[in-house]
């Protein structure tokens, strides 16, 4: 096991630096975050708050139908003061399902049949609502946040082209555990969001119970060298190996040798 301190403060005003940077580089002042009522986007939304005044950063919330903790959501946005909008994506998804039935195709007419997939549905939500911030941040001339942290990214607990897809991975290098602590350090983020137990709000099930690790385990699996635990090493080992095409880049095939780059 390696030794690791992380300065929460140090960086925050980091990050802080960095989102002004980007947007003097980039030439963008207005930002778009999905709003869910986490840790992970009220600290996004905090930061980009700090960098570049709450008036340039635009709150979306998305309910696939019922969110049952949306109060959190606007609890957010009004503790931050920033501008918000509620886009419910449920008649999207449904309107989805019906397009894509489970209807066997007539025989002969050249269509396959489309079978029910739990993990496919659950996963329909990040990217309706990855399109639904990319349409809000194009028509405002806006760059659209990624939310997501280092841990999950790591792990693969995030949507290929969802929740992935973003024009800046504010939180990418930051473990979980790590931007609780960032986000301990603003006062203007109400702290039981922050601590907050951590679920995908679909599945019904939190973060932990569906990845079958703890945030604390990843977080000393990535900067420790491992968590004390050689099962679960071997566990969170498996996943950073299977969801290694989430952190790149589409596969090119050479077309002189066939060869992937």
């Amino acid at each position: 096991m390696g030794e690791y301190s992380f300065d929460a403060v140090a960086a925050r005003e980091h990050l802080i630096a960095g989102i002004r940077a980007l947007s003097e580089a980039q030439g963008f002042h207005r930002v778009v975050i999905g709003i869910s009522g986490g840790k992970d986007s009220s600290v996004c939304a905090a930061l980009c708050a700090r960098a570049l005044g709450k008036e340039n950063v635009y709150g979306v919330m998305m309910p696939d139908g019922e969110q049952k903790d949306i109060a959190d959501s606007a609890r957010v946005c009004a503790s931050l003061g920033i501008q918000k909008r509620v886009v419910n994506i449920g008649p999207i998804h449904r309107a989805l399902k019906a397009a894509t039935d489970q209807l066997e195709p007539a025989a002969g007419d050249g269509e396959f049949a489309i079978p029910y997939s739990r993990e496919s549905d659950i996963n329909v939500g990040p990217r309706l609502r990855m399109t639904t911030l990319r349409y809000i941040a194009q028509s405002m001339n806006a760059r659209l946040v990624g939310t997501g942290n280092l841990s999950e990214s790591m792990v693969g607990y995030c949507t290929k082209d969802g929740d992935t897809s973003c024009d800046f991975a504010l939180l990418g290098g930051l473990t979980s555990v790590e931007v609780v602590a960032v986000g301990l350090t603003m006062e203007e983020l109400p702290r039981e969001l922050v601590e907050k137990t951590p679920t995908d709000g679909l599945s019904g099930q939190s973060d932990e119970a569906r990845l079958g690790v703890t945030y604390r385990q990843i977080h000393d699996y990535l900067r420790l060298g491992g968590s004390g635990d050689a099962a679960v090493d071997g566990k969170i080992a498996a996943k950073v190996r299977a969801s290694a095409h989430k952190r790149r880049m589409p596969v090119v095939l050479d077309p002189l040798t066939g060869e992937a780059r």
